[in-house]
């Protein structure tokens, strides 16, 4: 069914505002989610869940307390439940999250960058 299929492309186009995840499909009990990043996110944790990043474009750091991890396109990288991290790009960066349905994207911090999860609607 075309109404099934969805072009990340087109998806991303749609996004005006960084930090503002998409669904873009679900599958199971996880969404899949599609967002663009731009400067420093807040330190948060996710204490019940996994979070992976797949970086589509750009270089997406994710700052744990011991290291960094630097991510480029097609990089992936899941971080860990209950693994304190905070995201932050230097440029625009569009990417792909995968994550259970209902997770908060600022974990445990709460605050003003918290987001609800927004629906992607083709025009």
């Amino acid at each position: 069914m075309t109404e099934d299929v969805r072009n990340i492309t087109t998806a991303l186009a749609t996004i005006s505002e960084h930090w503002q995840p998409h669904r873009l499909h679900s599958i199971n009990d996880y969404d899949v989610k599609v967002v663009k990043l731009q400067g420093e996110f807040v330190w948060h944790i996710h204490p019940d869940t996994d979070e992976m990043f797949l970086v589509l474009s750009g270089q997406l750091t994710i700052q744990l307390r011991d290291r960094d991890v630097v991510l480029g396109p097609n990089d992936v990288f899941v971080v860990p439940r209950g693994v304190e991290h905070c995201p932050k790009a230097a440029e625009e960066v569009q990417a792909m999250l995968f994550e259970p349905q209902g997770t908060v994207n600022t974990g445990d911090a709460d605050g003003e960058m918290t987001s609800r999860l927004r629906e992607f609607c083709e025009a």
